[in-house]
């Protein structure tokens, strides 16, 4: 997901005068012959993943400005973090929740007034207050898009006894070995403690002697026994379709595209729980752009026509509960959702964790991945 468009002409008189200039003189049209631009208002600035600088996913805001806003595109949010800390002015960003603390650390992440956003009553109450959005009591992200992250398994190769008893346990139990797919990220240790009984919220924060042990434990088998470890959803879309891997961490949109693909697959209710990330849209203090603008840009986001997009065309669901009522039935089941609202009171939402334990849980990761053979 990323992107950046700027497409206004001159005649509208909604380009700006840089571009103009440039234009005028490889045309050789003088300068006296351009229009006089009024003094132009700063036109928002967003940091936006490619793909979501589409502007169907803003479409009021187009309706009401008369174009998009101009766009930067990033590869993760250290790489946005790091782009706004160089001096890139920008006026809002699309990070997921568990990185807000690290806008909010740095001092260029501004709380966002809710009473300004028309859409906001309508955002599921538990993503209201999660992790990342609400902090020292502060609102300091609108939460926009979110999935799941379960297990994606073939029914017709898994054992029954597995169907009839879902569990993360399936990437740590050796009779499955070479024939799972666990993703590239240091969750795996913490996945294995559930497994042994701990609950999300403290063994995300385990560090020190006890993440140790748990990496050993828990980690090790994660990695040993997963044919590999995916990055691409692509790549583990077909080696599932293929048998090769016959169930593996997954997020919806490979549930769906499985499913329908005439593939026998079946999206797990853990035992210990599934997992929900989501994503949303902070405001900056590094911008130039009127506020009025970024609030009407993450209002437009908010909607639920743009969560009807999301679920239809991404198998992603959306902040706003509306959308899945005005979404097509038959793309929200394919979702693996019956429910929306109770499907996300029981979601294990991602938490943030401070950088001082993420640092050690990537070291930790990095070094049971260089043992894989």
């Amino acid at each position: 997901m990323q992107r950046v468009k700027f497409i206004d002409r001159m005649a509208s008189g909604r380009i700006d005068r840089r571009t103009m200039l440039r234009q005028a003189g490889a045309f050789g049209v003088g300068l006296l012959a351009l229009p006089r631009l009024p003094q132009a208002a700063e036109v928002l600035t967003c940091l936006e993943w490619a793909g979501y600088d589409a502007p169907d996913y803003f479409k009021s805001f187009v309706d009401k400005h008369g174009s998009a806003p101009n766009f930067s595109i990033f590869s993760g949010e250290e790489d946005a973090l790091a782009k706004v800390l160089a001096g890139f002015k920008a006026d809002v960003m699309h990070p997921c929740n568990y990185s807000v603390n690290r806008f909010v650390n740095a001092k260029v992440a501004a709380e966002i007034d809710t009473a300004k956003l028309s859409n906001w009553k309508d955002v599921f109450p538990a993503l209201q207050t999660a992790s990342g959005v609400v902090m020292d009591g502060k609102v300091v992200m609108a939460p926009a898009d979110w999935g799941n992250s379960s297990i994606a398994y073939r029914t017709d190769l898994v054992d029954p006894e597995f169907q009839k008893n879902e569990s993360w346990s399936i990437f740590y139990d050796d009779k499955y070995a070479g024939k799972v797919s666990m993703l590239d990220n240091e969750l795996a240790i913490a996945i294995g403690l559930m497994v042994g009984g701990e609950k999300y919220e403290t063994a995300a924060n385990e560090t020190g002697e006890k993440l140790a042990a748990a990496a050993k434990e828990w980690g090790t088998k994660a990695v040993q026994n997963s044919r590999f470890l995916w990055n691409d959803p692509s790549e583990l879309q077909q080696a599932l379709a293929s048998g090769e891997v016959v169930a593996a961490y997954a997020w919806n949109d490979v549930y769906r595209n499985l499913k329908r693909e005439g593939i026998p697959v079946a999206y797990a209710r853990p035992k210990e729980g599934y997992f929900t990330w989501f994503c949303g849209l902070t405001l900056l203090n590094t911008g130039k752009a009127d506020p009025a603008l970024a609030y009407d840009f993450i209002d437009a986001w908010l909607s639920p026509e743009t969560g009807k997009l999301l679920i239809e065309g991404s198998g992603y669901g959306h902040a706003n509960m509306k959308a899945f009522e005005i979404a097509n039935k038959q793309d929200v089941a394919d979702m693996g959702i019956t429910d929306p609202v109770e499907h996300m009171k029981q979601a294990i939402l991602f938490i943030q964790v401070s950088d001082a334990v993420q640092t050690e849980w990537n070291k930790v990761w990095g070094d049971l991945k260089a043992l894989k053979q």
